[in-house]
């Protein structure tokens, strides 16, 4: 956990922090206003909620928005092969900087999920893969697409499966 906690915060840009002391500024501007307003019970309720609000989903949200703003990518699934004689997949796909700047390096990540006759348990089977593999690649330049190969392995299960892929780029 510690080291979780410590490369999100390595990874944190310049735009990160603006955003968690804007964040942090709010939250306090509406405590100050709430206790101003502490003989309108109604309004200095309505603050005191706003700043918790603002101090909870603020960063948070913010967070993911402007990460999927400045660095967007789209990954394509082109091929995937389930070898023969080894326990491995084969997953051959691309990856297109739509950003308006340069990926130094992007976390490409491919999950394997059980399929079920059921859509709802699909669903849920998203979001708990039974195989994860990821490789790295580095220098991606705007509009710029690459091709990339990914080895899962071992892969020892044997009933009918897909295969996702996700970026993650910085």
């Amino acid at each position: 956990m510690k080291s979780k906690i410590t490369s999100f915060i390595d990874a944190l840009i310049m735009y990160d922090y603006i955003l968690f002391a804007g964040s942090f500024f709010l939250f306090l501007l509406f405590i100050m206003l709430a206790i101003l307003l502490r003989k309108r019970l109604f309004f200095g309720v309505v603050f005191v909620l706003l700043a918790f609000t603002i101090l909870t989903l603020g960063p948070t949200l913010g967070y993911l928005k402007m990460h999927e703003y400045l660095f967007k990518n789209s990954v394509k699934l082109i091929s995937q092969k389930r070898l023969s004689f080894s326990e491995a997949v084969v997953v051959i796909g691309t990856i297109t900087n739509e950003s308006k700047r340069d990926f130094s390096t992007c976390k490409i990540t491919a999950s394997a999920y059980k399929v079920t006759s059921n859509k709802y348990k699909n669903y849920l089977k998203k979001f708990k893969p039974f195989k994860k593999m990821s490789i790295v690649e580095e220098n991606i330049g705007v509009s710029q697409t690459r091709k990339f190969k990914i080895i899962v392995e071992p892969f020892t299960y044997t009933r009918d499966y897909n295969i996702s892929l996700g970026a993650d780029c910085r």
